[in-house]
């Protein structure tokens, strides 16, 4: 069981076992691009089943301020429907004050984009911690198209201050670091660019915009070279169509449901509807390369296959975990499930190894040293040395103070790991969950009950 007060910090104690059928909240990702899209869209648009953390409330907020009408409609505790209504891009209004994406870098960074095609001003801000994260990658191309922005720190940190242009530049733009955040603000300015505009990956990242702009009919082309390299090439300017949508349970979330049961020695869940894009499913395939039992039973597509992103039901029982290596491939395609994975590694017989991890420093914390202090507190011998974290397996962990430094993954991986450490487990700024899966404490007592 758990103890409250969840805003503040929350003690697990162990499970003896878990069992149950969970739904996830709505696919982050594709809720934050859905809310643009329509934004961007002349008409009106339908989001069924949106993820309701606080990452979402922020977009949806902005898409109102740059005059959408936004409407929630029905949901429940961990989802919500949009009516969203937009004049389309071309009618979109200046915001009257500042654009607040509060946690969000995906808020920040694609509305950057939109921003810079607009011909307009508009300020773009956020928490302490999105105040710390890099936004140099994403000013350099939208000043080469042709916006202006001005930061802190020679505009490589929030807040930007944008006036954009309805006329922009297309250009090629060779992504410094494997980023869909980075590359789909590219993409979104390329729309209002005229003629070409490319940008190139040395890693294939999560591939949702570019499936939702095609089935909004934007004119857009990817190829993944023999290297390994992708290219990403939109034509513009492009008018983007209004569509429904439907969106599936969020991988990431599913992540940390896989994981409790696979460690734990009795346990046997179901997780429904969950989104399993080739691009966002490298969870699932290297826990099951650690031997996990993760049955996967397809259900079909999202919105009748409107943006064509396939949905699975998953199964998964306890299972018998070795270690592994993770190449930056892997990571790139599993960036933000890493700290769970690295809980499953130390569960897991033997080493394992996941290099590339470097991009995980930058996010809503310094990930690489809050999982290894947060589990090494925990009793794991796990170390990091540069973009490389190793863990040597097979210890049972013991409950133990551990800080989530406010990020919503690092409060629910060490809550899952109080699911089998021995003594009561404390997880400070537990509320962090909240961010991108409301209502997960109450989850994982129902599961353990």
């Amino acid at each position: 069981m758990l103890d409250a007060p969840i805003a503040d910090q929350v003690t697990v104690r162990p499970a003896g076992r878990l069992r149950g059928q969970l739904g996830l909240p709505g696919d982050k990702s594709i809720s934050h691009r859905a809310l643009l899209l329509a934004l961007l869209a002349n008409g009106e648009s339908r989001i069924t089943g949106a993820g309701d953390g606080r990452d979402v409330r922020a977009t949806a907020g902005v898409a109102s301020a740059l005059g959408a009408r936004v409407t929630r409609l029905d949901g429940d505790a961990r989802t919500v429907d949009y009516l969203v209504v937009s004049p389309g891009r071309a009618a979109l209004r200046e915001p009257a004050g500042v654009l607040d994406c509060q946690n969000s870098g995906t808020t920040f960074r694609l509305v950057a984009g939109i921003l810079a095609g607009l011909p307009a001003f508009g300020i773009l801000d956020g928490d302490e911690s999105l105040r710390r994260r890099p936004m140099g990658r994403i000013a350099a191309p939208l000043l080469a198209m042709g916006a202006a922005i001005a930061g802190r720190a020679d505009t490589t940190l929030a807040p930007f201050a944008i006036t954009g242009s309805a006329q922009l530049r297309a250009i090629e733009h060779a992504s410094p670091v494997p980023s869909a955040q980075v590359k789909s603000c590219v993409l979104l300015a390329g729309l209002a660019a005229t003629g070409r505009t490319v940008v190139r990956e040395a890693l294939p990242t999560r591939d949702h915009t570019e499936r939702m702009l095609r089935a909004r009919g934007v004119p857009i082309h990817t190829d993944v070279l023999g290297d390994g390299s992708a290219i990403h090439e939109v034509f513009g300017p492009a008018a983007v169509h209004p569509l429904d949508e439907r969106v599936p349970g969020d991988v990431s979330g599913a992540a940390f449901w896989l994981v409790a049961a696979a460690i734990h020695p009795d346990a046997d869940l179901l997780i429904r509807n969950v989104g399993t894009n080739p691009t966002r499913r490298g969870i699932i395939d290297l826990l099951r390369r650690m031997g996990a039992d993760i049955e996967e039973r397809p259900v079909g597509t999202g919105a009748d296959g409107a943006s064509g992103e396939p949905i699975a039901d998953l199964v998964v029982r306890s299972s018998s975990l070795h270690g592994i290596d993770v190449d930056p491939a892997d990571v790139a395609g599993a960036i933000d499930e890493i700290p769970i994975l690295c809980l499953a590694a130390t569960v897991a017989s033997g080493r394992s190894r996941i290099r590339g991890i470097g991009e995980l420093r930058h996010k809503e914390s310094d990930r690489v040293a809050g999982i290894v202090a947060g589990l090494a507190a925990l009793g794991a011998r796990i170390r990091a040395d540069g973009d490389v974290i190793e863990i040597e397996g097979g210890r049972a962990l013991r409950g133990a103070a551990v800080a989530s430094h406010d990020d919503h993954r690092l409060a629910m991986t060490f809550a899952i790991a109080g699911l089998i450490a021995e003594g009561d487990t404390l997880v400070g700024n537990a509320g962090a969950a909240d961010v991108s899966y409301p209502g997960f404490f109450d989850e994982l007592e129902r599961v353990r009950a």
